[in-house]
């Protein structure tokens, strides 16, 4: 050739000659000699930079990578009986990678050719550069078991603990894993139904006593009938779901997107990237990008995928798993926003002013490609002038631009006065044993509140949107608190001697001047906590009542459709009202709208119970080997039957019953939410610090015993029984009627 061929040209003939992309391949391809070599190396190396090309040894190759859940097909075992695989899949430049398979026990044999979906992690290999994890063949869908394993003399039996399950089923001696008598166990259908007998099955995993931490979360989703199991249908539409091209999308991968997630996050529904705003007329403005994985492209009315998402709702997460509302084959591969990897996607442009106000958006159907999957803490340290080598090449471009539009967001945030509550997260980590290793309260990062505020402006612009097209949809509600919360609010306030005002129309901007109040002070706490306690939930409505908590006129769910079928529902409404394709909102789907609202509100309350009963119970076994311990602590609740105290060091909230405060009565006064003893004067009220010590501890049930020993620094007061007369106590209940009472009280309390 009489001249160098342009980057496209060489970025062509790599895709066209995987085998031949050493730097000298591609000189004689296009005739190059010479002095000219040193040309081409250059544009090598660009291309390089640009991260079109990752040079290995002496050869190039695109630098696209799989994503950490792919489908596979078996190549067969080398000469060593190593098993191999290659991507079904491969959108990369070079050649397809090749995974090792690592198997682990229990594992079924795999034959040349089969498909799989796997869990990947990159490595540096001899001749792979992946490591592979069997999650399951695909085609199949072994029904699992949750039950107690019951020995027998050859083999044993499982006796389900579902709920109206009466089905046993039978374990051979091979295929029971070494469990013994009375353990709860996990189990998959093994070998064809059969019309006589009891169906076999082969134990996956052995739990252990069921009343140990890591059979916590399992009895919890059983027991609130949250469906974990996907039917077979819908596992073979998931699996044959193909990734979704350019056609009829605009593309999107050149534009700098990220994921910022938890650094132990699976999947990535949402990505984002600002710049700022070059209009002359938008002086210090700022553009924000928000991309949100295009689910509605793979989950279609009235599919067998749209049937089971609508059932569950939306995702529950616990400590130690996730219950997805799509299978993994769209949660953790073709609706994850993965790095490298291109990927369908609805997003939305906004214009913001100076002053953080959204004054314009734009919505696209498109094709993008996350340049980086970021966590927050990492984040966080490169803004802060400690950037990894991860971020360093994104501070200019990617980081800093993304900081300086939310500090306009936050001035935004600032004007409007959403609900100002400070309540830290209780996050439970647990040990390789299941067990809770230790209580940690997650520390929250600009970070975070930059992904939340950005992530509440697209959620409004997708209202608005549907609003402007005249297009039904689901509105995410809250309502104000009503007439007897906000009194009750109010008397907590004057019990901590703070004000809320009265006599006028509640707005957003009286709550956060209480909490403002409260700040800093020993009631601080409590006070966030009647605050959130006093809101109304939250729900999903066809109508529009507005957002009392955000401060928003409108607001719907559209930025987390992988978790959530509220989000999906909204894309299906973008999608047919900008007539993006035959994949929107469909006639019934408009008629069944109010049902479907109420039908998921319900879901989302299922799963936090079953989140919140989980984390009781986890708490509960984490402090039963500590009974008999001391506690410091704050009173956050009173009933006629006793208090409530949260535990300083865990953050578990346990009761402090009535009869064992002592030889005296005590009278409740609801006005100002106190007990106080008829012979003592003791007064115990909210917020007040205290020292208790823990009597029992109920693992099965969550709830927690205490027994009051110091108020304010104070030892309790020695009052005798009156002779004759009647003392504060009561008969002793039996362990069995006191775990109960326990649990009914706090539940009571929740209310």
């Amino acid at each position: 050739m009489s001249k160098l061929p342009t980057k496209k040209d060489i970025l062509d003939w790599i895709s066209e000659n995987p085998t031949m992309t050493a730097k000298r391949d591609i000189a004689r391809a296009f005739g190059i000699r010479g002095a000219a070599r040193i040309d081409l190396k250059r544009i090598l190396k660009e291309l390089e930079a640009e991260g079109h090309l990752q040079k290995r040894k002496k050869t190039y190759r695109d630098a696209d990578k799989l994503p950490p859940v792919s489908v596979l097909r078996i190549e067969g075992p080398d000469a060593d009986g190593d098993l191999f695989a290659y991507p079904t899949e491969w959108t990369g430049e070079g050649a397809a990678p090749r995974v090792l398979l690592v198997a682990k026990g229990g594992d079924p044999a795999l034959a040349q050719g089969e498909r799989i979906l796997a869990r990947l992690t990159e490595v540096k290999g001899d001749g792979h550069a992946y490591e592979g994890r069997l999650i399951r063949r695909i085609g199949t869908n072994p029904q699992r078991i949750l039950g107690i394993f019951r020995k027998g003399s050859e083999g044993g039996r499982i006796v389900p603990i579902d709920k109206g399950a009466d089905k046993e089923w039978r374990v051979d001696s091979g295929a029971d894993e070494g469990a013994k008598d009375g353990e709860l166990v996990e189990a998959q259908q093994s070998g064809p139904k059969s019309r006589m007998g009891l169906p076999r099955a082969r134990i996956v995993a052995r739990l252990g006593d069921p009343t140990a931490p890591k059979a916590v979360s399992l009895i919890a989703i059983h027991q609130h009938g949250i469906p974990d199991a996907f039917p077979d249908k819908v596992i073979a539409e998931a699996d044959a779901q193909k990734p979704a091209g350019l056609k009829n999308r605009e593309d999107l991968r050149n534009l700098p997107l990220v994921t910022i997630d938890p650094a132990d996050a699976r999947d990535h529904d949402d990505a984002v990237y600002a710049h700022a705003d070059d209009n002359d007329k938008n002086p210090g403005g700022h553009v924000v990008w928000v991309a949100i994985a295009d689910v509605a492209h793979y989950v279609t009315p009235g599919s067998a995928l749209d049937v089971e998402a609508r059932k569950r709702g939306n995702s529950s997460y616990f400590p130690d798993r996730v219950v997805p509302m799509l299978p993994d084959r769209l949660s953790g591969d073709l609706c994850s926003l993965h790095e490298g990897v291109p990927r369908a996607c609805l997003a939305v442009r906004m214009v913001l002013d100076a002053q953080g106000q959204k004054i314009s958006h734009s919505f696209i159907r498109g094709l993008m490609k996350s340049h980086a999957s970021l966590n927050y803490a990492e984040v966080q340290a490169a803004q802060d002038g400690a950037p990894n080598d991860k971020c360093a090449p994104l501070m200019d471009e990617v980081i800093t631009p993304l900081y300086a539009a939310y500090r306009a967001a936050k001035l935004g945030r600032e004007a409007r006065q959403p609900l100002d509550l400070d309540l830290p997260e209780r996050k439970i980590i647990l040990g390789e044993d299941g067990k809770v290793a230790s209580i940690a309260f997650a520390e929250r990062f600009d970070a975070h509140k930059l992904i939340e505020e950005f992530m509440i402006l697209a959620n409004v612009a997708a209202a608005e949107e549907l609003m402007r097209l005249q297009r039904p949809l689901l509105f995410r509600v809250h309502e104000e608190p009503s007439p007897e919360k906000l009194e009750a609010l109010r008397e907590v306030a004057q019990a901590s001697g703070f004000t809320l005002a009265k006599g006028q129309v509640l707005q957003t901007r009286h709550l956060n001047h209480l909490l403002a109040q409260a700040e800093g002070t020993e009631f601080d706490e409590l006070v966030n906590i009647s605050t959130l306690r006093s809101m109304t939930q939250a729900y999903y409505y066809p109508q529009n009542f507005g957002h009392f908590g955000l401060s928003l006129k409108s607001y719907a769910h559209f930025t987390s459709p992988i978790r959530r079928y509220s989000d999906l529902i909204v894309h299906r409404a973008l999608v047919s009202g900008h007539g993006w394709g035959d994949d929107g909102l469909t006639p019934q789907d408009v008629e069944t709208l109010e049902a479907t609202a109420k039908h998921i509100s319900e879901t989302e309350r299922r799963s936090m119970l079953a989140e919140r009963d989980t984390t009781d119970r986890y708490l509960a076994a984490y402090l039963s080997e500590r009974v008999g311990g001391e506690f410091t602590g704050r009173i956050s609740g009173i009933a006629r039957f006793g208090m409530f105290v949260k535990l300083d060091e865990s953050g578990a909230d346990g009761l402090v019953p009535l009869s064992t405060l002592g030889n005296e009565y005590f009278r409740f006064n609801a006005d100002d939410q106190t007990l106080t003893g008829e012979r003592s004067n003791l007064t115990l009220g909210l917020g007040q610090r205290v020292v208790v010590r823990l009597t029992e501890a109920i693992p099965t049930t969550g709830g927690l015993a205490l027994e009051l020993l110091e108020v304010e620094g104070r030892k309790l007061p020695r009052v005798s029984a009156r002779k004759g007369g009647k003392s504060g106590r009561r008969k002793p209940m039996t362990d069995a009627k006191r775990s109960a009472k326990i649990k009914r009280k706090v539940k009571r309390s929740r209310r």
